[in-house]
């Protein structure tokens, strides 16, 4: 039916993005709730079931993809993701996809290629021409995410004790840190190491980056050091996928530590030719793979109108 609506979702670590449109492509409400890795968070199922909910009792709601982190990465979270999906929604059509599929599809609007993430994690996701995917890294802070938001924002930290130590040279970091935190200078081992101890989050680590960003426009060596080094491990990623798809297969990225013209163009310099501007943002990939479930015609005026209504209605 042409009145018929889609939901997309964009789950990730620290927030999550819900998007209703129209067979335009036309964003007619949206939300926004806190992270749902099932990972990190015990309650990312109540988190989740609780932003859902208003979207329930939509009577044209035909289709919705729900692209969520650890989906087809863990198996019984996985089940447990689809079974709460699709019980929120027995009427309509639903997909589960990994939160960095809905990304690619959004970035390369559904066309093979390979994109690089850098949020809160880091990953590298590929589909060939075939539509077969790939992909490397997203093992978690633990293991991996090298590059991401939240490696640069500790190693930030790491390079500030050691400055404060004299094990490191001076950096405008230690200023900038302690006054993004508002911590006392005169006693850093109490107030940043009380901070650490105490208040630090994966999403208030990870939020350092854009303090790093701002150090390394204002040319502190330090700080686009950080960059360099996360661009050397960004590349890994994209190395480890290349391969899947054509050698002339476009490349592109997403996550907010790509805020960072210093690291695009430091991985732009190692990967050896400029990225892809993305076509959609992640919640436009779930409002592209949605709008698939319902065998919607897809052209450059329907991701034109999905691109310009999402920045419309997520404008900061």
């Amino acid at each position: 039916m042409s009145d018929d609506l889609i939901l997309g979702v964009d789950g990730g670590g620290t927030k999550m993005i819900l998007a209703l449109a129209d067979k335009n492509g036309c964003i007619l409400r949206t939300a926004l709730g806190g992270g749902i890795n099932p990972m990190g968070n015990p309650g990312w199922r109540t988190e989740l079931e609780k932003y859902i909910e208003p979207f329930r009792s939509e009577k044209k709601l035909a289709g919705v993809a729900a692209a969520l982190p650890v989906y087809g990465e863990v198996a019984h979270l996985s089940r447990l993701l689809e079974e709460t999906i699709r019980q929120a929604f027995p009427k309509a059509q639903t997909r589960v996809l990994n939160d960095v599929d809905a990304a690619h599809l959004g970035a390369l609007a559904g066309k093979p290629g390979i994109l690089v993430l850098s949020g809160t994690g880091s990953m590298a996701w590929a589909r060939n021409a075939d539509g077969t995917p790939a992909r490397t890294g997203g093992w978690g802070d633990v293991i991996g995410d090298e590059g991401s938001s939240y490696w640069v924002g500790r190693r930030a930290l790491n390079l500030v004790s050691q400055s404060l130590d004299g094990r490191f040279f001076p950096t405008a970091l230690t200023e900038a840190i302690f006054a993004y935190l508002q911590l006392d200078p005169g006693d850093p081992m109490d107030s940043l190491g009380g901070w650490a101890t105490s208040s630090a989050t994966r999403s208030s680590i990870a939020a350092l980056s854009a303090v790093v960003d701002r150090a390394a426009r204002e040319g502190d060596e330090a700080a686009i050091g950080l960059f360099e080094l996360a661009a050397d491990e960004l590349a890994k990623h994209y190395r480890a996928v290349a391969g899947h798809c054509e050698p002339e297969a476009d490349w592109t990225y997403a996550g907010g530590t790509f805020r960072s013209s210093t690291l695009l163009k430091a991985l732009e310099h190692r990967i050896g030719r400029p990225a892809a501007a993305p076509r959609l943002s992640p919640i436009g990939g779930a409002l592209l793979a949605a709008a698939r479930l319902l065998d919607w015609p897809i052209d450059d005026g329907w991701i034109g109108h999905v691109a310009a209504s999402s920045q419309a209605a997520f404008a900061q």
